[in-house]
């Protein structure tokens, strides 16, 4: 009977008959022979029927694989449910923006990459997929396709100025880009690159003059003192300046290690090897690659600059650092030697009392015998007293 029921279980869905239909059969045998052997006998009756409708013999399949088959599409459809939700701006040629949202899975799928590709998990990365370029600055994400800019999560980001008023007219042609002669994904890669740099630069400029001006206040050689409030100051700006730089030293190995991979040059080179006639004139007369190679140039030396600048200041960092420790440690030996003094001054009084402490313990001597050791007084005239050193009668 375990038999009859596995059979009735698993070959409606193998073989495509109703399952009163194999109940029958199965059941049609008479209950003495209700056996194993008469379970395989139906067994191989149905398989022939299965086989002859199929067109050859075929393998059922057995319960577990079932189940796993199901499991599996269960997950997918749980998986692509819960799938995150990109915002999507997209900037095309024109400077014409459109705003939308997509899941990751149709998004990478409409733009011809993988799920890897988008998951943005490097501070600052420039890579190239699919004719595809994908870039990531700190909390700015975009992927740069021949015909259009897409910016993803640009929300609570700060970034609605730049994006809405400034993009569009730089893609457009109407801003101060160099690249504007050149194909789309070049003024992409400009305009991204450009928003960057004024970002570390505005960065600089509102640390720089409150760092001078917090130095200044604490090398004063007028003040006596250093003010513990400066010095927090200090250390807080001084922690925002470290920032600055792993940020700008990530920035300048970003573009360092496209500078050093030819290939990946002429990977950015998007529209060269989609528009035939791009690939023609770039191959005749203005190479793409080397204009990609002079754009990417321009922006590391712009990132030196500002580096050499907050190594400067860190150098001053720690030049006032020192002037001020050297101060401490001035008033501190100031401090030692009349605390030295004033131990000098308690030991010079206390040898003085050790007359009074000798004569005060209560030892013999001969003094105290002696007539002439101690002062003494008789009456004089009138009544008054006065000292006498001679002995009595």
């Amino acid at each position: 009977m375990e038999c009859l029921r596995s059979l009735a279980q698993l070959l409606p869905r193998a073989v495509g008959l109703p399952r009163r239909t194999l109940c029958a059969l199965a059941l049609g045998l008479t209950p003495g022979t209700r056996s194993v052997a008469a379970c395989g006998r139906a067994a191989e009756l149905l398989g022939r029927r299965w086989a002859a409708q199929l067109g050859g013999p075929r393998r059922l399949p057995a319960a577990g694989e079932i189940h796993r088959f199901r499991t599996s599409d269960v997950s997918q459809a749980t998986l692509a449910s819960v799938a995150p939700v990109f915002s999507v701006t997209k900037f095309d040629k024109g400077g014409k923006v459109t705003s939308f949202e997509r899941k990751k899975t149709d998004l990478y799928q409409e733009l011809g990459l993988q799920a890897r590709d988008l998951r943005f998990q490097h501070l600052m990365s420039i890579t190239t997929r699919n004719n595809r370029i994908i870039l990531r600055m700190e909390y700015l994400k975009a992927v740069i396709t021949p015909e259009c800019l897409l910016i993803l999560d640009y929300r609570n980001l700060n970034l609605e100025q730049w994006l809405f008023r400034e993009l569009p007219s730089q893609l457009a042609g109407e801003g101060q880009l160099v690249t504007y002669p050149l194909p789309f994904e070049f003024r992409a890669i400009e305009a991204l690159l450009q928003y960057r740099i004024n970002t570390l630069q505005g960065k600089l400029s509102i640390l720089q003059p409150v760092i001078l001006e917090t130095l200044e206040a604490l090398v004063d050689p007028r003040h006596s003192s250093v003010d513990r409030s400066k010095l927090h100051i200090l250390l807080q700006n001084g922690k925002s300046l470290s920032e600055l730089e792993t940020d700008i030293k990530i920035f300048k190995e970003s573009i360092l290690e496209l500078l050093d991979e030819e290939e990946l040059l002429e990977e950015l080179c998007l529209t060269k090897w989609s528009d035939p006639q791009v690939f023609e004139k770039s191959s005749a007369g203005i190479d793409h690659a080397e204009e990609m190679e002079l754009l990417l140039e321009n922006y590391y030396r712009l990132a030196e600059d500002l580096s050499n600048a907050a190594r400067e200041l860190r150098a001053l960092i720690d030049d006032s650092q020192s002037i001020i420790f050297i101060n401490l440690d001035s008033h501190r030996n100031v401090m030692m030697r009349l605390n030295l003094q004033l131990t000098m001054g308690t030991f010079s009084l206390s040898l003085f009392g050790l007359m009074g402490v000798a004569f005060g313990m209560n030892l013999e001597s001969s003094l105290e015998e002696s007539a002439y050791s101690y002062f003494q007084t008789h009456s004089g005239p009138r009544g008054s007293t006065r000292p006498s050193l001679t002995p009595p009668a």
